[in-house]
């Protein structure tokens, strides 16, 4: 029986529960704070998805995992500059009408935005980046993305 969220009308954007599946890995890794092996498991459906607008979801994600890496080898220059194209793909996807319900109750979308949003444009010090570190996709619906669930 699948949950009732998969066959919810989203009435806008593009992201849907297909989206959310490809995410699963990455996601897994962010959670576990392998932020490297986080944006190679999203890379690799970013490039995949070149034509869908949804990949926009995947991309924001990658560049806050790379800010992740800079901010843990406290490297701000890095952290800054990763921040900044996060808010730009933060921005996009808001603007184009990206994202659905699903990027907000299993992205924590509205939480994770604000804490990219939060940290200042200018002048970002490595302190700026600690509550983002912290942030965990804590609603994220590993289980039914498992083989044995989709195999039922």
């Amino acid at each position: 029986m699948f949950p009732h969220w998969v066959h919810k009308n989203y009435p806008y954007g593009q992201f849907s529960v297909d989206h959310l599946g490809k995410m699963t890995a990455g996601i897994k890794c962010f959670n576990d704070q392998h932020y490297w092996e986080c944006h190679e498991e999203l890379e690799d459906v970013w490039l995949e998805d070149r034509n869908d607008p949804a990949r926009y979801v995947y991309w924001a994600v990658i560049q806050v995992a790379a800010c992740m890496v800079h901010f843990r080898d406290k490297k701000i220059i890095g952290a800054q500059g990763m921040i900044k194209k996060a808010k730009e793909k933060f921005q996009f996807c808001r603007d184009k009408k990206v994202l659905t319900d699903l990027a907000f109750d299993f992205l924590s979308w509205q939480e994770l935005e604000e804490l990219v949003f939060s940290i200042p444009a200018e002048e970002a010090e490595l302190d700026h980046f600690a509550k983002l570190y912290e942030f965990r996709f804590l609603q994220f619906p590993f289980d039914y993305f498992t083989l044995e669930n989709n195999n039922k």
